[in-house]
């Protein structure tokens, strides 16, 4: 089996790792600003309603925790990424 197979196939298998447990629990009690915010907005105006209803509704806060994770891990990659194009490109260039 060839390294890209390897390394394709161990990827598969930490996505599925981190996802399963995640998607199996159902009642999570952990939270992130947004539900603070929807609270204080509650307390403030109990009218409002909001504009949009979410699309996919999640099982529970690990799971957007998880995706919220994954967007900075995204971010992160594709910012050091640049920077070592950007500093691997200058270095060469001086040689």
């Amino acid at each position: 089996m060839k390294n890209s197979k390897k390394v394709i196939l161990i990827l598969i298998l930490c996505v599925i790792i981190a996802v399963v447990p995640l998607m199996m629990i159902k009642d999570s009690e952990f939270g992130g600003a947004d539900g603070q915010a929807e609270e204080v907005i509650a307390e403030l105006n109990p009218d409002y309603e909001p504009w949009f209803d979410p699309i996919i509704e999640l099982p529970g806060g690990e799971t957007e925790s998880l995706l919220f994770a994954l967007q900075a891990a995204i971010g992160a990659g594709v910012i050091g990424l640049g920077f070592g194009y950007f500093i691997g490109r200058k270095k060469y260039k001086q040689a």
